[in-house]
């Protein structure tokens, strides 16, 4: 199933014969950050989702196939010898996109529900209440028409609809409209779970220059970069990040030595961490989640952080738990 957001779109109708898909995705990665790429005919269609480091996952269908991770990747990066293809580029946040890469692979965990049984909004419900992240996938009467409901962390991101061209919105029209029809003309559902830390790492084999950082570097790439947006986004008075965090680094360079400015040992710029210094991983985690955590109290953002950092807490779950960090 090809499913992704199109609210924000950069580029569309491309045709893939005229391109160069390697070079394409390396410059929005570059220029955008994270994404997708969403490759369109009568006869095949495909998705590869990407953030700043590297290619997270891919999906293809044609009339006879059906292929994800790496080998849907490859298939569409050589796409333009074998299918006529439309392509369009959409931007999707960093808090986003390992949502909508890990539909295609998501785990179904309970399967045909019925109106006799299970009522729809009844469902959602308790499917907010657990904190799925996940969809619920919903077939009316006989099948003719269908919805999907996008759900992260429990709380919904909107749905796609059959009688709205399917494409994902956030209308609570359309929503209401589904349940609507549930009661009405009856259907089934299924639930769909999303394991956002177990999706297939491409670590992009056709993109050879570029090599993605250690897991914990890449954790602090992003969270580093997620503060530095949100920052941006709400201060009223234009503030130098760079600054502030150099500041901060001077203020702590007594208990985390790396942090010092002067050793040049631990530099972000760009949204890219370089790092020389030979620090546990567990005393490096410590000392910017102690940056990032002051800093935002100081500037009241601490709150809106951590609701911006749910995709995020999901994706490194395990990591985050492995060096007891909480915000």
């Amino acid at each position: 199933m090809v499913v992704i957001p199109k609210q924000h779109p950069v580029l569309e109708n491309l045709n893939v014969y005229y391109l160069n898909v390697k070079k394409l995705l390396e410059h929005f990665q570059g220029e955008i950050g994270s994404g997708g790429v969403y490759f369109k005919s009568h006869a095949a269609e495909g998705v590869i989702f990407f953030d700043q480091n590297e290619l997270i996952n891919g999906f293809f269908q044609d009339r006879d196939i059906k292929i994800s991770g790496s080998e849907a990747i490859e298939r569409l990066l050589a796409a333009g010898d074998n299918y006529n293809l439309t392509v369009n580029i959409y931007e999707i946040g960093a808090e986003e996109v390992y949502y909508w890469a890990g539909i295609p692979t998501a785990e179904k965990i309970y399967r045909d529900l019925s109106t006799e049984f299970t009522d729809l909004e009844g469902l959602i419900k308790k499917m907010s209440s657990e904190k799925l992240t996940g969809y619920i996938d919903v077939s009316i009467s006989d099948g003719q028409e269908t919805g999907l409901l996008f759900l992260m962390n429990g709380k919904m991101m909107g749905g796609a609809y059959s009688w709205s061209n399917g494409s994902p919105s956030p209308s609570q029209k359309n929503r209401d409209l589904l349940v609507q029809k549930t009661k009405e003309l009856g259907g089934s559902f299924n639930v769909c779970r999303i394991a956002l830390n177990n999706l297939e790492k491409n670590n992009e084999p056709d993109l050879e220059q570029q090599r993605p950082p250690q897991r914990v570097i890449a954790m602090l790439e992003e969270l580093l970069a997620i503060f530095e947006k949100l920052v941006g986004s709400k201060r009223k008075k234009s503030m130098d990040f760079q600054k502030a965090l150099r500041q901060k680094f001077v203020q702590h360079a007594e208990r985390y030595a790396f942090l010092d400015p002067f050793a040049g040992e631990f530099e972000y710029f760009d949204q890219r961490i370089k790092y020389s210094g030979q620090t546990s991983d567990a005393h490096l985690v410590d000392g910017v989640f102690t940056i990032v955590k002051e800093m935002a109290l100081e500037l009241g953002l601490l709150s809106t952080l951590i609701e911006k950092l749910d995709s995020w807490s999901l994706k490194y779950a395990e990591d985050l738990a492995q060096f007891d960090i909480r915000f």
